[in-house]
């Protein structure tokens, strides 16, 4: 009787390939294991490095292996936590999360994703490593504070995705996605440099002036005036230091908002926008940092409040409208009339709606930049009477000679690009022309 030898199918995965996928892996579990190391925990850099490549196996293997590894590490974390608990050292919760995020970023790598996995253990390596920091700052933060935070997010996660998509009222005029964005835009900037603010804002004038301008460079010019009035000829050097940096922090934001609203538009008013800055910067090298400078404490507003969304959001919407309707029925001029106004009270609302005309296509490139620069101008303008709280008339002079010589370098750069520009428009509208 012959017998037959039954040979079963063989599935071969390409080796480079799997290398790869497991090498990342397990580079990935070695990474965050090391942190887990020196933070002297239980589970470490193997342990770490064993559950990535068990699930990067899993990932190679198809879901039901990567269910099984995902339970696996599960249970290996029940275990970790009983022997803590039992040992009264309290439960090893956040090494637990680690463990499971560590074995869903191997299954991803085995299932041949990686810039994902890469972001996420990178991404949680440092927030554990930023333990203390993390910590310390959560602690620091008032009721008052964390409540800001909240409304933030709630602006943010609930109510923006129940805002309408389309154009409301007649002609179109209202955009509330278009208006909500950029309140969100703008009191994100604001809660970032408030936080700055309250990290380093008391080490001196020069500090305080550049992050209160982030957050609000009419406070800020009104506070170090208010410094003058108080300290004499002797606060002087730092006041007009502050303000000049206050300034440049407009500028800044005003630069971070048209980059992220309007890039076009920030191509062609960035030379303008340089050469304010390079100005504010000119001006601070004759002026030396004063010897003995002393700490200056800064009243701001907080870093976000309903009541300032609604201003932020109604003042858009009215230079929005405003602006569309001035362009349509009296021209370009009215536009830009709008847009100066608009920035005696918000430079950085004027600036977004500017930069969503511009979006809507309701302007060209050309015309938000120019309708942004002047918006920007009224916010240097709209400083200078705040000046009157230092009662110091070699300081008011002193600072509107330089507040002067930056709106001139201002010009001077939005007209050494005008040329160009005017032809890159020529040129755009030809071709739009020409195409079917």
């Amino acid at each position: 009787m012959s017998s037959s030898l039954v040979s079963l199918p063989r599935i071969e995965w390409p080796y480079v390939e799997a290398l790869i996928r497991l090498s990342l892996g397990l580079a990935l579990g070695l990474l965050i294991g090391l942190e887990r190391e020196r933070s002297q925990k239980e589970a470490g850099m193997r342990t770490f490095a064993a559950i990535a490549l068990l699930g990067g196996l899993g990932g190679l293997m198809g879901q039901p292996f990567a269910l099984s590894a995902l339970m696996f590490t599960a249970l290996l974390t029940v275990y970790l936590n009983a022997r803590t608990l039992m040992a009264r050292e309290g439960a090893e919760l956040t090494t637990s999360a680690a463990m499971m995020i560590t074995c869903v970023a191997g299954v991803l790598c085995g299932q041949g994703h990686r810039l994902t996995p890469a972001a996420l253990i990178v991404s949680l390596t440092a927030l554990l490593s930023w333990k203390r920091p993390l910590s310390g700052f959560s602690r620091g933060l008032t009721d008052t504070e964390a409540r800001s935070a909240i409304i933030l997010a709630i602006l943010a996660i609930v109510i923006y995705p129940a805002l309408p998509d389309k154009p409301l009222g007649p002609m179109g005029l209202i955009e509330p996605r278009a208006a909500w964005i950029t309140v969100l835009v703008i009191a994100g900037i604001g809660s970032v440099n408030y936080v700055l603010l309250k990290l380093y804002g008391t080490r001196g004038a020069d500090i305080a002036g550049f992050l209160g301008g982030l957050v609000n460079s009419s406070i800020t010019v009104s506070e170090l005036a208010g410094r003058v009035a108080t300290g004499g000829d002797a606060a002087v050097p730092a006041a007009y230091r502050g303000i000049l940096l206050a300034t440049a922090a407009m500028i800044t934001r005003n630069i971070v908002l048209l980059a992220l609203l309007s890039p076009v538009s920030l191509a062609y008013s960035l030379s303008s926008f340089a050469a304010m800055l390079l100005a504010c910067m000119v001006l601070l090298r004759f002026c030396p940092v004063p010897a003995g400078t002393t700490p200056m404490p800064m009243n701001l507003e907080l870093p976000f409040s309903l009541k300032l969304a609604l201003k932020y959001g109604v003042l858009f919407l009215l230079l929005s409208v405003g602006g569309t309707l001035t362009l349509k029925l009296l021209g370009e001029a009215a536009f830009y009339a709008v847009s100066f106004v608009g920035g005696l009270f918000s430079s950085a609302s004027a600036v977004a709606s500017a930069a969503d005309l511009v979006s809507r296509q309701q302007i060209d490139p050309w015309q938000g930049a120019v309708g942004a620069m002047l918006a920007s101008w009224a916010s240097v303008v709209v400083n200078l009477p705040f000046l009157m709280r230092a009662r110091h008339r070699g300081l008011s002079r002193r600072i509107g000679i330089a507040m002067l010589v930056v709106m001139v370098a201002g010009a001077a750069g939005l007209m050494a690009v005008s040329p160009i520009a005017t032809m890159f428009l020529e040129l755009l509208d030809a071709s739009e022309a020409l195409s079917p």
